[in-house]
């Protein structure tokens, strides 16, 4: 890396699925920014909810305050809503890509305000203060409801060379925010190598490389409509992104080894590469 490279935006997602929040600042925790994926709906199984099935999460729009004690949601049309933040209710088992966990229900008025907005009975949960998850990768670490790892990272060169690709077949670029990162970098040597990195320093912080971000359907919703508007940038990612083990991969994952603050502007320096 020829050391240019700093953070251009950092993005926070209360609730997993919905919209996220550009924050200038923010403080990276072992489990990821502060108050990232902390929130999860669920069915009333405890099945959890994405815009793979329900697109439409997209539009729905959380914030929550510096403590974590108050979430609103919003969303177009629609009354927002103010929950009260519970800690210490009962814990109910709730199931993420197959693995068990367990979730705080946030009450009756978040349930039918987000089971409104889906159009299908649903329920909001909050990660409890003893999860204590371990996420998979080159890097042990922990997560709230992310996917998998605390931190997705993506570039601004990267997300050019794609959509220069896309552009080339007649198609329309996509958004930065379909592939819902939690920092962007800018000012690196070349599109994709960020894959190359393995430890790195930002802020006050240190990440450790978990795995390359191999993508899904979510890439494919409008993020501002919460409608699928594929193929791409699947198919244009197929042509030259495709990982060995199935899928193809666009930004990379890290778990948080030194928690810290990190900063838009904050120079992203490299410990270790591949």
């Amino acid at each position: 890396m020829d050391g240019s490279a700093r953070v251009a935006e950092l993005r926070c997602y209360p609730v997993k699925g919905c919209a996220g929040t550009r924050l200038r600042a923010g403080e990276l925790t072992p489990a990821g920014l502060a108050h990232d994926r902390t929130f999860l709906v669920v069915s009333p199984e405890g099945v959890f909810r994405t815009q793979r099935r329900h697109p439409q999460l997209a539009t729905v729009h959380p914030g929550i305050d510096a403590a974590g004690s108050v979430l609103t949601l919003r969303a177009a049309g629609r009354e927002p809503l103010v929950v009260p933040v519970d800690v210490t209710g009962p814990r109910m088992p709730v199931e993420l890509f197959g693995a068990g966990f367990t979730g705080i229900d946030q009450g009756e008025d978040a349930a039918e305000w987000i089971s409104d907005v889906l159009g299908e009975k649903s329920r909001l949960v909050r990660v409890p203060p003893e999860h204590a998850r371990v996420t998979d990768g080159e890097t042990p670490g922990t997560s709230g409801y992310a996917d998998s790892s605390a931190v997705h990272l993506t570039s601004w060169e990267s997300w050019e060379a794609l959509n220069g690709r896309i552009v080339e077949r007649g198609d329309e670029p996509v958004a930065m925010a379909r592939f819902r990162p939690n920092i962007v970098v800018s000012g690196l040597a070349a599109a994709h190598a960020e894959d190359r990195l393995r430890r790195v320093a930002v802020g006050g912080a240190e990440l450790g490389f978990t795995k390359l971000a191999v993508r899904c359907a979510v890439t494919t919703v409008d993020q501002l409509t919460g409608e699928r508007v594929g193929p791409e940038p699947l198919r244009t990612l197929a042509g030259y992104r495709r990982h060995p083990d199935g899928g193809v991969t666009f930004g990379v994952k890290f778990s948080v080894t030194r928690p810290g603050p990190v900063a838009v502007g904050d120079e992203l320096r490299t410990i270790e590469t591949a």
